[in-house]
């Protein structure tokens, strides 16, 4: 849009909408959207409000799996569709709330006296809130508790989290997984317990477990300190309210009734009468605008505050493992998705803002402008302006640049970065993501792209294991042909290849690679 200043002027008066019950407000004025476009979408608006009213009332709104989809209960535990999922999540809150006090008293203590950190060993959803929800409003001088994460099977990366535990006796170990056979879990945890035992400590006498009732961690837990529950109507990209997010930021000292305050109160503006007054709505269907509803355009997220630098990876899951659908829930494939991508301004006005203003136009910027700079009297750098100003010069100056060449953007502003306004975020986007997956006629809450990876993983380590067995039978050098052929894989040549390749590199694995110049050619042998 080719706009003079002011017609921008009378665009934002349209389309800025503030929503003072939560703090927050919504800016599409510089999207591609307008009155037509909203009257377009009216019988996909009441699908959507319809399918949401369903899923928070406890439909069957996970299909693929027969379960129901209940995230909005955590922060409303009045909306459960039965008194018993009620109690569980009230009486888990309560269980939070003692078992922190208690750790910060000193009552349950480790072997070296109270604990002054805790480690949190999950992957995905299990890992990407808590981690955002501690950088985000942790403060490393009065954190009751530090934190400290693997969310990755990377030995080298655990290593170095553990180089940074000053004291593992007085570190508190938390293990997240819903089924307990998540092996990036599995494996950071026996990494963690024999970095316990290495230091003489007993590793039960420092974990606890949050997981389902029943499954494999259950039972390896059972004399660990505590356990807390997951059930089965939460995925891990919408946890962060339920334990897995709210027993971290309990022990850090983060004010979790607050965030879930925040996020019950952004919900509950999302269900004005008015469509244009619910936050969600307008970032769904501007979305949806921007990309066609097929997701041609990326998300830039572009937060104007370090404290919320992690809100892009734990938006990455949250949209894209949500979205990123092959087939839709008539059976039809649609190839659905929105790429998100994202760091922090104004870090990134000197990285890539260069493309996204000159280069390809692929993509809406997702601006969130944070109004409080600082609580202190600010040290002024030119004048009487403050580094903080100049921080949202940039983003204004940003948002502007990107216009004029047309590039489409939202602004989301909140005052400041507190416990209440990070659960009002994390609601929401969680509901525009409902009502985005709703418009375009997907299953949100499954992930056979993820289930599909985790079945081809471990078809490579079951190949590792024989070709290991082969080698402890047979030293003879041979080459990737030769192994496939003598342990059955005749298909799988290149895969083996990578395997041995990858098994040479590491001198525990004793196995040697003979490189003649061509991979056909090069040989593994025992050294």
């Amino acid at each position: 849009m080719n706009l003079t200043k002011l017609q921008w002027w009378e665009r934002f008066q349209k389309y800025y909408t503030e929503f003072p019950q939560i703090g927050v407000a919504i800016d599409l004025s510089r999207m591609n959207v307008d009155d037509a476009f909203f009257a377009t979408m009216e019988p996909k608006i009441q699908k959507a409000l319809a399918d949401v009213d369903a899923l928070e009332k406890g439909a069957i709104a996970n299909p693929d799996e027969n379960r129901m989809v209940g995230h909005y209960w955590l922060r409303n535990p009045a909306l459960a569709p039965t008194p018993e999922i009620r109690a569980e999540i009230e009486n888990t809150l309560v269980g939070i709330k003692k078992f922190a006090a208690k750790i910060h008293s000193g009552e349950i203590k480790g072997t070296g006296g109270k604990f002054k950190n805790f480690l949190l060993i999950g992957i995905g959803g299990s890992a990407l809130g808590p981690q955002f929800v501690a950088n985000a409003l942790g403060n490393p001088g009065t954190d009751k508790l530090k934190p400290f994460f693997f969310d990755n099977t990377d030995p080298d990366g655990m290593e170095r989290i553990l180089t940074k535990i000053d004291s593992l006796k007085e570190t508190l170990t938390i293990v997240i997984s819903k089924s307990g056979g998540t092996k990036e879990t599995r494996n950071g945890m026996l990494v963690a317990k024999a970095a316990y035992e290495k230091a003489g400590l007993n590793f039960s006498q420092h974990a606890l477990a949050i997981t389902m009732a029943g499954s494999e961690l259950d039972k390896l837990s059972q004399n660990w300190i505590i356990r807390f529950p997951m059930w089965d109507w939460i995925g891990g990209r919408t946890s962060e309210l339920s334990a897995v997010g709210l027993l971290p930021a309990a022990l850090q000292g983060i004010n979790i009734d607050e965030m879930l305050r925040g996020a019950k109160e952004c919900d509950s503006v999302n269900r004005n009468e008015s469509i244009k007054k619910r936050p969600s709505m307008l970032l769904s269907l501007a979305f949806f605008a921007s990309g066609n509803g097929k997701g041609e355009k990326n998300m830039v997220l572009l937060p104007y505050k370090d404290r919320l630098e992690l809100f892009s990876k734990y938006l990455q899951q949250l949209v894209m493992e949500s979205l990123g659908k092959e087939k839709d829930l008539d059976g039809k494939i649609v190839n659905q998705g929105i790429t998100v991508l994202g760091n922090k301004g104004a870090t990134d006005q000197h990285s890539y803002i260069q493309q996204l203003r000159d280069g390809l136009n692929d993509f809406f910027a997702v601006f969130i402008e944070v109004l409080k700079n600082q609580n202190e009297t600010p040290v002024l750098v030119e004048g009487t302006i403050s580094s903080g100003d100049f921080l949202h010069g940039f983003y204004l100056g940003t948002r502007q640049a990107l216009a004029e060449n047309g590039r489409q953007s939202i602004t989301i502003t909140i005052q400041e970065v507190t416990p209440y306004s990070v659960g009002c975020l994390i609601a929401l986007f969680e509901r525009a993501i409902s009502f985005y997956a709703s418009f375009i006629n997907i299953n949100a809450y499954h992930q056979p792209g993820v289930e599909a990876g985790k079945k081809a993983a471990a078809n490579v380590i079951s190949i590792q294991n024989k070709i290991t067995e082969h080698f402890q039978k047979n030293s003879k050098p041979l080459t990737a042909s030769q192994i496939a052929k003598e342990i059955g894989f005749d298909n799988e040549v290149e895969l083996i290849f990578k395997i041995c390749e990858q098994l040479a590199a590491n001198p525990a694995s004793k196995i040697k690679k003979t490189n003649s110049g061509s991979p056909a050619n090069s040989q593994f042998g025992i050294t």
